[in-house]
């Protein structure tokens, strides 16, 4: 049976209005609710499934981030995952922290730990990068399946159907291999609470960076983060003529 690994990560609760620091330089994350990733959510579900179906043998979670993101990890064994590892990464390093970073630990930890399935939400919600799969695919030279809406393993072959612009893809790839979850791949169960207390016992194994072999130093500087500029109220006019005439003194035509 396959043993699957699954990256979860620590973010901003998604109904949390963000607010950008008076200085600039990074959202308010201080007091602000945190919560799984959903689309990590939706890999951690799949490779629960996984396991139901006797396909896996076992489900390991793995975070990279400040001891929070235990609280994540957590979740995630709660939802059936049967053990977790935690990378921890200092919060002055954890800010520059790039997906180039967590593809480097979770091919690491992939290796280390024998895994046949890796499996990552397509996307984090915070940056939105939708890169970790992708390049953890390349460092391992593993084929991968992104956009997953539909995973099918048999035969050390995995079966993706996955969402592109013009309709549905079906790719097959051979084991091992990297997947990342779509939204529509699955619907999260809820984690019970006897399952929230059987969590508290399963084991996190607690790693650096720096066990791992992986350099965090960062590759780049974030000069400035904005807000949005606030939208413009609309007006109503009487006729077309009008509508061209504003347009024009807009610069619009």
């Amino acid at each position: 049976m396959a043993r699957v690994l699954v990256g979860v990560k620590r973010v901003i609760d998604y109904a949390v209005k963000i607010r950008v620091k008076p200085d600039k330089s990074g959202v308010v994350t201080d007091g602000v609710k945190h919560g799984l990733n959903p689309f990590d959510e939706i890999a951690v579900e799949e490779a629960v499934r996984l396991k139901e179906k006797k396909i896996a043998s076992e489900v390991i979670a793995v975070s990279c981030g400040i001891p929070q993101a235990q609280e994540s990890l957590r979740t995630a064994l709660a939802m059936g995952a049967d053990r977790a590892v935690h990378v921890e990464v200092p919060q002055a390093q954890y800010d520059t922290l790039l997906p180039l970073h967590v593809s480097k630990i979770l091919a690491k930890v992939a290796v280390d730990e024998k895994i046949d399935i890796v499996i990552v939400g397509k996307q984090a919600i915070d940056d939105d990068s939708n890169q970790t799969a992708q390049m953890t695919a390349a460092i391992l030279g593993w084929p991968q399946a992104t956009f997953a809406s539909e995973v099918t393993v048999a035969d050390g072959n995995v079966l993706v159907k996955r969402e592109v612009d013009g309709g549905l893809e079906t790719v097959k790839v051979k084991l091992p291999a990297v997947i990342s979850a779509d939204l529509r791949l699955n619907e999260p169960r809820y984690a019970t609470l006897p399952n929230i207390m059987k969590a508290k016992k399963k084991p996190i194994k607690k790693l650096t960076a720096a066990d791992v072999g992986v350099d965090l130093a960062p590759r780049q500087q974030v000069l400035s983060i904005e807000d949005p500029p606030t939208r413009q109220a609309g007006s109503v006019v009487p006729d077309v003529d009008t509508l061209i005439t504003k347009l024009k003194e807009k610069g619009h035509l």
